[in-house]
């Protein structure tokens, strides 16, 4: 956690020139940026849209802003400023000098927040690997208290090791350590997917902008109770709950972190245990805020995220053929009727219930869309087949005689591949 208490006071302050091809209107980077302030408890006194011509080395933005911001942070009493950029440590720390108060990047903001949220040992784990990564990268020689150097020992000559020397080296170790135990978590996960794969059902992953509605989603299709708000990045762990079709068939609902633009890398890759169940996944269920005025810009940057998994080869490229994306919030707009989504995508609203059953009406038929039709004839007193088949398949026809029960079965190719090795 950085050093700040839930009554203090901040600053939100938006650079809108320093991505070219960031077309994003920047009055709604500006908002999504207070959101993710008051999400933590900061109180918003002040915003400010400023305009790059140029980045500045040492400071980020130019001399006049940098004046007459310092000056609307005195008048308001602000503790901490928070720039919706990346800062270098040395433009942090001059930022820091310029304007008598703590300074954080979307960065940091970012890992402030997953550092809050995060409620299980892995979630935990994660927040601090992301969050000693970007500490190292903090670590400059200007800093005044690591100018102490320690005693070297007597029979090496030449100074000591100096303090940043040891505080990268204690947080190197703490990173190895902490990388350990995350692949332990990652093996400990995979061999949770290959028991689910023995039953099996078909895995549901939910995935969206933060704040889409996912986890709203995940308890009207469910009837669970994860922690819902209207706050960005409500839920950081993942949560499976079981899911029963209109067909009867049973499937694993994955309710999984929300996403951002500008993602800081840090949690890209700490996050990577995480993002594995959406890789594993047999449908990829994409939430959008449909009654979000940059739905469009959102589904970009999560379809950004994705795009990136399967350039780290943790994502197979056809993951878009197992997408179906989902319209939330219809509620807002007047309703289903009046939602026009992309072709293919459903319209919902996850607070009414309205449209709930045609979603879960397409998720069955994209389900069912690979099953195979088979015929058996089994034995009349063979009840554990027959029990079997109805258990895991969709019995379409059925007759009995006086010497054996003929059965027509819609089977998934895994499912009749596992009836025929086993009976």
């Amino acid at each position: 956690m950085l050093p700040w208490g839930r009554d203090e006071r901040g600053d939100a302050a938006r650079g809108n020139g320093h991505r070219p091809d960031q077309h994003r209107a920047a009055e709604a980077r500006l908002a999504e940026a207070v959101g993710l302030a008051a999400s933590i408890g900061l109180v918003i006194v002040h915003t400010a849209v400023l305009p790059l011509r140029q980045r500045r080395p040492s400071t980020l933005l130019g001399e006049g802003q940098v004046a007459a911001l310092g000056a609307a942070l005195a008048e308001h009493g602000v503790t901490v400023a928070i720039v919706d950029s990346a800062l270098s440590p040395v433009q942090q720390r001059n930022l820091e000098r310029a304007w008598q108060c703590k300074v954080i990047d979307r960065t940091g903001l970012i890992l402030d927040i997953f550092g809050e949220r995060a409620a299980t040992r892995e979630g935990s784990l994660q927040v601090e690997l992301a969050h000693l990564e970007y500490q190292r990268s903090r670590l400059v020689r200007s800093w005044t208290h690591l100018e102490r150097q320690r005693g070297g020992f007597g029979f090496l000559g030449g100074p000591g090791e100096t303090q940043i020397e040891a505080d990268r080296r204690l947080i190197g170790e703490r990173i190895v350590s902490l990388k350990r135990e995350l692949e332990q978590v990652r093996r400990t996960r995979g061999l949770h997917r290959t028991a689910r794969r023995r039953v099996p059902y078909p895995i549901i992953a939910l995935v969206g902008y933060t704040n889409a509605g996912k986890s709203t989603l995940f308890n009207a299709l469910t009837g669970a109770s994860v922690v819902a708000q209207d706050q960005l990045f409500a839920t950081l762990d993942p949560t499976m709950r079981g899911l029963t079709l209109p067909s009867g068939r049973k499937a694993i609902l994955s309710d999984t972190v929300g996403f951002v633009s500008d993602l800081p890398t840090e949690l890209v890759a700490a996050f990577r245990a995480t993002l594995e169940e959406v890789a594993q996944a047999d449908i990829i269920l994409h939430v959008r805020d449909a009654a979000h005025p940059e739905s469009a810009e959102q589904r970009a940057d999560v379809v950004a995220v994705l795009e990136g998994m399967v350039r780290d080869g943790t994502l197979d490229a056809a993951w878009p053929t197992r997408t179906l994306e989902v319209a939330n919030k219809a509620d807002l707009l007047g309703g289903v009727a009046k939602v026009a989504p992309r072709q293919g995508a459903v319209a919902v609203s996850a607070i009414t219930g309205e449209g709930l059953d045609t979603l879960l009406e397409a998720l069955d038929a994209r389900i069912s869309a690979p099953m195979e039709t088979a015929e058996y004839q089994l034995p009349l007193d063979d009840g554990a087949r027959l029990a079997w088949l109805y258990r895991h398949g969709e019995v379409i026809g059925r007759h009995d005689d006086d010497s054996a029960i003929r059965v027509t079965v819609r089977l998934m190719p895994v499912d009749r591949a596992r009836f025929e090795r086993l009976f």
